[in-house]
């Protein structure tokens, strides 16, 4: 039986988080505005006569993405103008970058199957986002919020192979545009959506055939779906000796399945050229410099240091490395209790499961104590003055009020007392009032060792430390 390879690569487009349009001083839609056509003006309406200006910020943080993905720097780049038509472009072209663009032939970092992997970039760049339609009944309405906002646009390399590399790289993309808050890169809110690339050969084949696109996928298991999908697909139209049309699809999330938009064009069908509206970008060295400066650590080198010096599990570090935010909370919480194992352990079993259920708090930066406080706690469960079940009801009321934790310990009396010589007292007597016991743990029935401990939490108040009664207890009996 004929092995087929699969040959993928994607097409993402991301909306930059920046505080106004492209070339417009207007709000950005970061996120969808709560009414139509509030966010516009006289350019990004595209009133006769109106020119682009381009956005200083966009390209500052266009720049320190690139950078981030390993991506080589045009001191020179210029936009093209893509002519096209759909209802949602009424300017009938599309200003992008086509030839020059500010960065390019770069490479991500990530894992697949705890294995270091790297995949190419054959470029990125800007473009301006299209319209929004609306169909209401008979009509339909253009919504200009969104017009002329920021995006970009990354190109890989036809590098993956199976569905679990385009899921470990697109989990790594996320991670990075948040590392620098270049984009929240929420696909729910089509921060970023996808184009699927697909092809399918024999496996003795020296070049690739025919390909299809699938477009705007904005989720990971659509993307994973899509992936499964259409090689089973082209796999099929092989085999039955037809021929795989280049085309573009769209894909049916709810039932699972894609039909043809269209044929796929190429590059002259869109006839680019220079956009005539705007200069070419030159970035200056000091523009450079002052961008390279900002990278913050790679969310996968914090990963593979929370891997292999810290030694936590592979769902750790990927949870505690989804946002900047986090990761930082936790190296912060480390450098104060130098206990990587149990910061991990509050942070991830305790801290981000209350977060969860909070209605307000969901963001780690929005807590209502300092850091030093949980580090206090973890102090204490360390020198066993506080139990790990009361740690919990103390971290509870640090989440919900505040205040400090020594002062939640002692006026809820869960400080645990570790005087070695009361306690030696407090064991005798038990075992002295408890003669019959005794006797019966030294004739075999060792289950009633509990008993002991429970009798002598009782005798303390449950003040004292469980752990050295029961190594106290074992040397008495």
């Amino acid at each position: 039986m004929t092995k087929y390879i699969p040959t993928i690569w994607l097409e993402i487009h991301v909306r930059i988080k920046s505080e106004t349009k492209m070339f417009c001083s207007c709000k950005n839609a970061v996120a969808l505005a709560s009414e139509p056509n509030m966010n516009v003006c006289n350019i990004c309406m595209w009133f006769p006569g109106m020119l682009p200006n381009l956005n200083k910020e966009v390209v500052r943080l266009w720049l320190i993405w690139g950078m981030m993905m390993n991506c080589e720097v045009n001191k020179k780049s210029r936009f093209d103008r893509k002519t096209y038509f759909y209802p949602d472009n009424p300017t009938a072209y599309q200003i992008t970058q086509m030839y020059e663009p500010i960065v390019w032939k770069g490479f991500v970092k990530t894992l697949v199957n705890w294995i270091e992997r790297t995949f190419a970039i054959h470029h990125m760049h800007l473009e301006n986002d299209a319209w929004k339609l609306i169909h209401a009944g008979w009509k339909t309405l253009l919504d200009f919020n969104r017009a002329w906002s920021p995006l970009m646009e990354i190109v890989t390399d036809p590098v993956f192979h199976d569905r679990d590399e385009v899921m470990e790289f697109l989990r790594e993309l996320q991670k990075l545009m948040r590392a620098w808050w270049v984009s929240d890169a929420d696909m729910e809110k089509w921060q970023l959506r996808c184009d699927v690339n697909i092809s399918i050969a024999p496996e003795w084949s020296l070049k690739l055939w025919s390909r299809t696109e699938t477009k705007n996928v904005n989720s990971f298991m659509a993307i994973g779906r899509v992936i499964d999908h259409e090689i089973k697909r082209q796999k099929s139209v092989i085999e039955k000796w037809w021929i795989v049309d280049q085309e573009t699809r769209w894909w049916n999330d709810d039932s699972w399945t894609s039909t043809t938009l269209r044929s796929k064009e190429d590059a002259m069908d869109y006839r680019y050229f220079p956009e005539p509206d705007l200069l070419p970008v030159i970035l200056s060295d000091e523009f450079i410099n002052d961008a390279r400066k900002l990278i913050p650590e790679l969310p996968i080198e914090k990963r593979i240091k929370y891997l292999w010096v810290y030694k936590l599990s592979e769902d750790d570090a990927r949870i505690l490395t989804t946002t900047r935010e986090l990761s930082e909370y936790f190296d912060n919480l480390v450098e104060l209790t130098w206990d990587s194992k149990k910061s991990c352990s509050y942070m991830t079993s305790v801290l981000l499961a209350m977060m969860n259920e909070s209605e307000t708090i969901k963001n780690i930066l929005d807590l209502k104590f300092d850091i030093k406080e949980l580090a206090k706690v973890i102090d204490l469960v360390n020198r066993d003055e506080l139990s790990s079940t009361n740690s919990k009801q103390v971290i509870e009321e640090l989440f919900n009020n505040g205040w400090e934790t020594d002062i939640i310990v002692d006026e809820n009396n869960l400080r645990q007392k570790n005087d070695t010589d009361a306690l030696e007292k407090i064991v005798e007597q038990v075992l002295l009032d408890n003669a019959s016991q005794v006797a019966d743990y030294k004739s075999g029935n060792e289950n009633i060792f509990w008993f002991f401990v429970w009798q002598c939490m009782k005798a303390s108040k449950w003040a004292w430390n469980p752990k050295i009664f029961n190594e106290l207890l074992k040397k008495k009996l």
